[in-house]
């Protein structure tokens, strides 16, 4: 038998056994199986979130399987959802996770309520249909988007996606690192959010790398909806 305080002995260390045992109460949808979803289910599947429901409609293709963690060559073809889904079930014994093999239009219409949604898509129509939902649902969500070597990342509550030039523009080429590094900053909003740390809610980040290999952090107020 598999004892929470010793699966989680380093993060009860970090912030004790009541904030670690809240997060079995939480749920959470993230939106995308690919390349941020794959870092989001690694970094959050093991975190203690009670019940993290995967969405994506895609299959596994050869080139994504580089920067897209929970995939191996053995998952070639198969429901990107599902994968990741086993993924998280063989590494935490206490999560209860569930692949919904649907793209966001058609997951929405079954109005399940969450604490918070992290987007893990790649383009920004589904962005913005997100945010329309978590807005008519009264749930914060989490937006990230990678391209090259940059990536920036928000957790909306009241600022409106609306400010982005809605477009679909579709990323070029993606650096791996890149893309587990984005994600990591969601999943840690994620979790400071749900155990009461502060966090900057409606606040752009942006990083990039300069022509001198810096890595550059800027920050933008959102504008309210």
């Amino acid at each position: 038998m598999i004892k929470t305080e010793d699966y989680f002995k380093r993060q009860i260390q970090l912030w004790g056994d009541e904030a670690q045992a809240s997060l079995q109460n939480k749920k959470i949808a993230i939106i995308g199986s690919g390349g941020l979803g794959c870092s989001l289910a690694l970094a959050l599947g093991t975190s203690g979130i009670g019940q993290i429901d995967m969405v994506d409609f895609d299959t596994v293709s050869l080139h994504n399987i580089h920067r897209q963690v929970a995939f191996t060559l053995k998952d070639e073809n198969r429901s990107k959802a599902q994968v990741v889904v086993e993924m998280m079930e063989a590494k935490n014994p206490f999560i209860h996770a569930n692949a919904f093999n649907m793209n966001f239009e058609e997951f929405k219409q079954l109005d399940h309520t969450y604490d918070l949604i992290l987007d893990a898509t790649d383009n920004l129509p589904a962005r913005e249909s997100i945010d329309k939902y978590a807005k008519k649902m009264h749930t914060p969500w989490i937006y990230a988007s990678v391209e090259e070597f940059n990536g920036q990342v928000c957790f909306f509550k009241e600022a409106s996606f609306q400010v982005f030039n809605i477009s679909d523009h579709k990323p070029g080429g993606i650096a791996a690192p890149i893309v587990m590094h984005i994600a990591s900053l969601q999943a840690n909003f994620a979790l400071r959010y749900f155990i009461d740390l502060p966090i900057e809610t409606d606040k752009l980040y942006y990083l990039y790398f300069n022509n001198k290999g810096e890595l550059i952090t800027q920050k933008f107020g959102m504008p309210k909806s």
